[in-house]
């Protein structure tokens, strides 16, 4: 399940492999963009936004400026099950040809991959702010930006605070996994209003700190500890002892008005229902 901190590893990863370079093919299995044909683009570089990625190119130096040759962006966003990868040349694929979305290969061979991507689509780069200004302030972006995150969140007071964290014009980059932690953490139930948080600076600040030191571990933990199966402190662990006071863990969903229903767990005794 990608969270901000896959996206951010995607992008790095990338930049390092591809920026600077020109591409030699590219490849675009979804029906609005299968003729474009972006041979001879130089890669700028690649970048994340909360969960979106963006892969800016420049146009041929002999590119005809009558054809509009604008820089360019592939957008794309991973939704729950889409990664990107990076291969060398010759490399044997580690998922199913069958759901790559788009090949971008480079002249030296290298190749991005982008599998079962949930939004792919090439626009303006000026024009960028279409497809990402409604974001909040990103947990792992220069423009992240504490203050105005918890603004957004208190705008409104009644929401759960588990369905808050996970609007991305609030803050963006925070997940599902992310969500349940970061709440046991601060023990507050997800179904918390907002306005019932005592400590939503704290609460924020969790959150950027849990998104900062795992961006370059190459498995998630938000525990810190506990051995190889304790990456965790509630997500994933229904039925399990709580790692503080060893009351089960609880299962649940919450959504608005039935709709975008999303797993919860929580302790109950850690993280108390709110009682209205």
């Amino acid at each position: 399940m990608p969270e901000g901190d896959n996206v951010w590893q995607a992008a790095t990863r990338m930049h390092a492999a591809l920026a600077g370079k020109r591409l030699a093919q590219t490849d675009f299995r979804v029906p609005s963009f299968a003729t474009l044909d972006l041979a001879g683009w130089t890669i700028l570089d690649v970048v994340s936004r909360g969960k979106h990625l963006l892969h800016r190119l420049s146009p041929p130096e002999d590119a005809d400026p009558s054809a509009g040759s604008a820089p360019l962006s592939i957008h794309s966003h991973l939704k729950m099950e889409g990664s990107w990868q990076v291969y060398g040349a010759g490399e044997r694929w580690r998922k199913p040809a069958h759901t790559a979305r788009v090949v971008l290969r480079t002249e030296d061979g290298t190749s991005a991959v982008g599998f079962s991507l949930g939004v792919l689509e090439v626009i303006p780069t000026a024009e960028e702010q279409t497809v990402v200004g409604h974001l909040g302030p990103d947990l792992l972006g220069a423009d992240w930006n504490p203050a105005l995150a918890e603004a957004n969140l208190r705008a409104q007071p009644d929401r759960p605070i588990g369905l808050a964290l996970l609007d991305q014009r609030n803050l963006a980059g925070i997940g599902n996994i992310y969500r349940n932690e970061v709440c046991f953490l601060a023990r507050v139930h997800p179904a918390t209003p907002v306005s019932e948080v005592r400590d939503l600076t704290g609460l924020v600040a969790m959150a950027q700190r849990l998104l900062e030191v795992n961006r370059n571990r190459g498995s998630r933990n938000t525990t810190g500890g506990f051995g190889p199966r304790g990456n965790s402190w509630v997500y994933g662990r229904a039925g399990q002892p709580c790692r503080r006071c060893h009351t089960r863990i609880q299962h649940g969903v919450l959504g608005e008005g039935g709709v975008s229903e999303r797993d919860i767990y929580f302790c109950p005794r850690c993280q108390p229902p709110p009682q209205h």
